[in-house]
């Protein structure tokens, strides 16, 4: 788990008044970071083009061509020329080793950007849209210094944007760099330490970055146990039967000593799903929302749910009457898609947007509602997930495109309803349920269309 942050700028001053460490110390560490992975990666002699801004990122830039020049031909193109004072000197260094501005006339295997850095407040003007543009157009290597230029620091960017293969960041990871739309073009992250190791340089953050190394498995650590042990989870099945079906299978995949389907009519169910038309007293959580549709009256859900049991919502429960109602209560799991928290925010009264504002802004609008009601735990879906309760607050970047199928939800909701059941606190449960869902699409082995929420679910196996 790492922290994010929404800027560095603070980090960088603390680090100078604490440690004694200058802008050039940094700079130079950012550099030495850039030059590294470019001698670990690609073949010496590999032709690099190193674009710079005027600025400091620029500058960043220039130093990486005097730290490689010799092992790899370099050139260097400014088109805004240098005017901070540290770009100005590293250029000056640049000059006898016959390094200087030239024109992009390529090709080149290694392109590089270091126009803007992650302060970038206004959009591209013609110069730097062109240049990005015959940048992006280019078919080399692309490794972003910092950040992809066009990126703004919220992870909302214009048309033009330099697309990475890679992006080195500088100092920490920043929480821009893991909107959904910046998974689209930053690439594979690293963070660079800027002469001081990071447990020196950070300071604690309420946003966290998740890594596969936080997942913790719901391992049976007792030998002398029964199935009753390990929680009883109902799943509400409504219209879409299956919806609830898959729920339940994940929850039972996930650790759950017994899962019972809760429906109005018998229907067909896999064998080792229970059916009930009635809430079991032994029951440890609910799921409730997936597939629901109207198959309940409102005073059927409410006398399903007329007790404190933990309770894992999504999809239709969004647009039910009861569901305002449902926030007042301890231990809720909220796990929407754009399109649902858009709906909660409307209902709740916190905001009336659509879903691409929403998606601009995931990060201000999951802190917004959770500001709201700071004991309910909030699960936003996407490409990236984002988890948050009161005032902390998680980023899943693991997931893959392979998820992007009808059915990954209820999986999810199961696996999480799977842990509530089990006695996890909810942000636990919504933290490891996310993990144990995206890494499990990681272990898919075929093509990335072809992922169904059965074969999701067949992997949790292999975690």
């Amino acid at each position: 788990m790492h922290n994010l942050y929404t800027e560095v700028t603070s980090l960088d001053q603390r680090s100078v008044q604490k440690f004694a460490l200058s802008e050039e110390v940094m700079m130079e560490h950012a550099a030495l970071a850039l030059a590294q992975l470019i001698r670990e990666r690609y073949r010496r002699g590999s032709s690099v083009l190193i674009v710079c801004g005027s600025g400091n990122n620029g500058a960043d830039g220039l130093a990486l061509g005097r730290l490689i020049e010799g092992d790899y031909p370099v050139s260097i193109h400014l088109p805004y020329g240098v005017s901070s004072a540290l770009a100005q000197r590293q250029y000056e260094r640049l000059e006898p080793l016959g390094l200087k501005h030239s024109e992009i006339s390529g090709p080149y295997e290694i392109i590089v950007d270091a126009l803007f850095g992650s302060g970038l407040s206004r959009p591209l003007n013609a110069l730097g849209i062109e240049t990005v543009n015959t940048l992006n157009a280019m078919s080399g290597i692309k490794i972003a210094c910092d950040v992809p230029s066009g990126l703004y620091p919220d992870g909302s960017y214009d048309e033009h944007v330099f697309h990475a293969d890679i992006t080195v960041t500088m100092g920490a990871y920043k929480r821009g760099l893991f909107s959904d739309a910046a998974k689209e073009i930053a690439g594979e992250i690293i963070v660079a330490d800027l002469g001081i190791h990071r447990s020196r340089y950070e300071i604690p953050s309420a946003w966290q970055l998740l890594e596969a190394s936080d997942l913790s498995l719901p391992f049976r650590t007792h030998v002398s146990t029964h199935k009753g042990n390990y929680g009883h989870l109902a799943v509400v099945c409504g219209e879409k039967t299956g919806a609830a079906v898959i729920a339940g299978s994940a929850a039972l995949r996930f650790g759950t000593g017994l899962v019972s389907l809760i429906s109005n009519e018998n229907v067909s169910l896999p064998y080792e799903l229970m059916q009930n038309h009635s809430l079991p007293a032994t029951a440890t959580a609910i799921a409730l929302g997936m597939g629901l549709g109207v198959e309940f009256c409102d005073d059927e859900l409410t006398g399903l749910l007329d007790h404190s049991l933990p309770l894992v919502l999504d999809a239709d429960i969004f647009f039910h009457p009861i569901f305002l109602n449902l926030l007042k209560r301890p231990n809720i799991i909220l796990t929407p898609h754009p399109k649902e928290f858009v709906q909660i925010l409307r209902v709740c009264g916190l905001a009336d947007i659509d879903v691409a504002t929403l998606q601009n802004n995931r990060f201000d609008f999951v802190q917004h509602f959770c500001d709201a009601y700071p004991d309910v735990t909030l699960l936003l879906k996407g490409a990236n997930v984002i988890i948050g309760s009161g005032n902390r607050f998680f980023i899943n970047p693991l997931g893959t495109v392979a998820l992007a199928k009808g059915g990954s939800g209820d999986v999810l909701s199961g696996l999480i309803g799977a842990l509530a059941a089990q006695g996890y606190d909810p942000v636990t449960s919504a933290v490891q349920g996310s993990l144990a869902h995206a890494l499990a699409a990681q272990k898919f082995e075929r093509h990335n269309y072809a992922l169904t929420p059965f074969d999701l679910i067949e992997r949790i196996t292999c975690l």
